[in-house]
């Protein structure tokens, strides 16, 4: 056992948070170098699957987050002009009766402020406003030099998104790509709507080239919605810039009238260029491992990148706290995780082309399917099961 390790983390995001938990739970001591200089309440919506759940129901972070989210109903595909839904999954029924756990939606700050409290209780150390900029490390241990100093450990783990630099100190300068997408995010006041008008569910639009997402946040308290499209370039320098509504009205010129009237509601919207990067041939080097985008950006049409983050912290922990020597934990947790993850990356991309797809015949054929899988529910466990059903706690038990 491996519980007297030090380890430092590089990025206070859900995966860093999530693994900082776990191993100071389990007696290490963590060091998080965060490099905001406060966690604020930034992003907006994101979605826990039941397979996030599993691990957050053993760190005891569970509770929580169901009270602070809010749980759907059930998810629906619907049609970008008319609305019509061609399949619904009953996500309230299906999840925990078959994967164990609730489906959650829940504003990212909320999530962060949680996992944030539970790393505090657990021992965690914090370093905000320090950014990482060389690793260095030898066959005994490894180091961070940062804006405030240098800091030494046992292991390193890289949690800190696309645009890793830990993820440079082991595959060199690899720029992120941009897909040809960007999108859109803004929150509503749920009282600024009709009551009746959104229904209490995980809402897809899909359209040619482009597809518009809204849920509810808070106990229904807030709407968060997501709109996606196609475009050739991103040259905005920053990740993310405040968009003009105007903008984004004319993109979905046409759509449904929930769709144009949340975008109406909404204060500020905000876009981003979405970028990715070809899988990695590995994720580890000696004491140095990545997780979460830092290793396998998720592209958000499977609304798994937290979840994948999630898994990885617990698996990555587990290994640590189970096996005596670091380096071979590292890659113990790579062999358990890469095929899992790289297999999401190719999911999410595919949904893209299914929720944008602009040819007649084509959407045609999709909506036939759809509304088939709709009518038998066996369908849809043969394609949620291998993605909801796993269970990362059960299989690498601690």
């Amino acid at each position: 056992m491996s519980q007297s390790l030090h380890v430092l983390i590089v990025g206070g995001g859900i995966g860093g948070l999530s693994a900082a938990i776990i191993l100071a739970q389990n007696g290490c001591t963590v060091d998080v170098f965060e490099q905001a200089s406060a966690f604020t309440e930034i992003g907006a919506g994101l979605q826990l699957s039941p397979n996030a759940m599993q691990v957050h129901a053993a760190i005891g972070t569970a509770a929580a987050i169901s009270e602070a989210g809010f749980t759907p109903d059930f998810a629906a595909l619907r049609d970008f002009k008319t609305g019509k839904t061609y399949l619904r999954t009953p996500l309230q029924g299906l999840c925990p009766n078959r994967y164990g756990h609730p489906y959650i939606h829940i504003h990212r700050a909320d999530l962060q402020s949680l996992l944030v409290q539970a790393a505090k209780d657990a021992g965690v150390t914090f370093h905000l406003g320090c950014t990482a900029q060389t690793i260095g490390q030898s066959n005994s241990a490894v180091s961070v030099e940062t804006n405030i100093g240098r800091f030494t450990g046992d292991v390193l783990i890289g949690a800190d998104g696309i645009r890793s630099v830990v993820r440079e100190h082991i595959h060199g300068d690899m720029a992120p790509r941009f897909t040809g997408q960007i999108a859109w995010r803004g929150t509503v006041a749920a009282h600024d709507l009709p009551s009746d008008m959104l229904p209490p569910a995980a809402n897809v639009w899909m359209g040619p080239n482009r597809h518009f997402v809204a849920y509810y946040l808070r106990g229904g308290a807030l709407i968060n919605f997501v709109a996606v499209e196609e475009q050739g370039q991103w040259t905005e320098e920053s990740w993310s810039h405040k968009g003009q509504k105007s903008d984004l009205l004319a993109a979905f010129e046409g759509w449904d009238s929930r769709v144009t009237h949340l975008i109406k509601a909404a204060s500020d919207c905000y876009l981003w260029g979405l970028f990715d990067h070809a899988p990695l041939p590995h994720w580890t080097q000696g004491r140095v491992a990545l997780i979460g985008d830092a290793a396998h950006p998720m592209l958000p049409f499977m609304a798994q990148g937290a979840a994948m983050a999630t898994e990885d912290a617990w698996v990555l922990a587990q290994k640590l706290l189970t096996t005596s020597n670091p380096t071979e934990a590292l890659k113990s947790y790579q062999l358990a995780r890469k095929a899992r993850a790289t297999k999401l990356q190719a999911i999410s991309r595919g949904n893209a082309k299914l929720f944008h797809d602009a040819s007649k015949l084509g959407c045609a054929v999709r909506n036939l399917k759809l509304a088939t899988a709709s009518k038998l529910p066996a369908l849809q466990h043969i394609k949620l099961d291998p993605i909801y059903g796993i269970n990362v706690v059960k299989d690498f038990p601690i």
